[in-house]
């Protein structure tokens, strides 16, 4: 299968300190892959530098078959300030953007998409409810509904089932397959190892640098678990400065 993402020898950090380091491995087309590791593993760090609001501190990371390719993102928290006074169907409309404009001119194939996207999270009735009221998990499926209207063929989510409820989780994991096997490329950062164990068929493992990539139930394992954690322990604030750094290539 071709590679949609690359990464060669890839350091990202900030302030020029590295938070992952010499990162070399590949994402194909297609692929459903979860990224497990510790808290201050860089797994954050790592969809950051894919989104491309970070940039290498040294080595690349490309989309090598693609000039171009668009990529969906959920953050792990959310920006969105509750008390903000818009609607549930106005903030999932924001996910057509690019296509709306500064008007906000929607058409009737937009508004037929917008409805489709809101039936898709089970958010018939939802419409006109201030976002504020809305649950942790209510609020999850809006931020998943705007996502779904980007149409993204890479998809980044991080951590996206943190405190909300199981059916709910259960309810999003069965749209992320799904969206999988409409052909979307899907890559999803998770502390829930049997999730991965039972969902995602290929696991990165991260702790600063990558501990093992590759089928899940070969690299899903305490050993490699147990270092990962052993490195981010390891590590501190006084790692070495980058020396250089070197442009992305998108």
């Amino acid at each position: 299968m071709p590679k949609i993402v690359s990464c060669k020898n890839l350091t990202l950090g900030y302030d020029r300190h590295p938070a992952v380091h010499h990162l070399s491995f590949d994402f194909e087309y297609g692929s459903l892959t979860a990224i497990a590791g510790p808290n201050g593993g860089g797994k954050s760090t790592l969809l950051k530098g894919i989104t491309g609001s970070l940039q290498p501190l040294e080595g690349s990371l490309q989309f090598p078959n693609a000039q171009s390719v668009k990529v969906a993102y959920l953050p792990q928290q959310s920006n969105v300030d509750p008390s903000f006074p818009v609607t549930v169907i106005d903030f999932i409309s924001m996910g057509l953007w690019n296509d709306i404009g500064s008007f906000f001119a929607i058409s009737s194939s937009m508004r037929d998409r917008i409805y489709e996207s809101i039936s898709s999270l089970g958010l018939i009735g939802y419409e006109d409810r201030p976002i504020g009221t809305l649950s942790g998990g209510e609020m999850q499926r809006v931020l998943f509904a705007r996502l779904l209207l980007q149409d993204a063929e890479l998809v980044l989510l991080d951590e996206p089932f943190n405190s909300i409820d199981r059916q709910t989780t259960d309810f999003l994991l069965r749209l992320i397959l799904e969206w999988n096997r409409e052909g979307r490329t899907i890559i999803i950062t998770l502390h829930d190892l049997e999730d991965i164990r039972s969902n995602f068929p290929e696991t990165l493992i991260l702790g600063r640098e990558m501990i093992a990539h590759g089928r899940t139930e070969e690299v899903l394992t305490e050993d490699n678990l147990s270092r990962a954690h052993e490195l981010c322990k390891a590590f501190n604030e006084h790692a070495d400065i980058c020396s250089r750094i070197t442009p992305s290539f998108f």
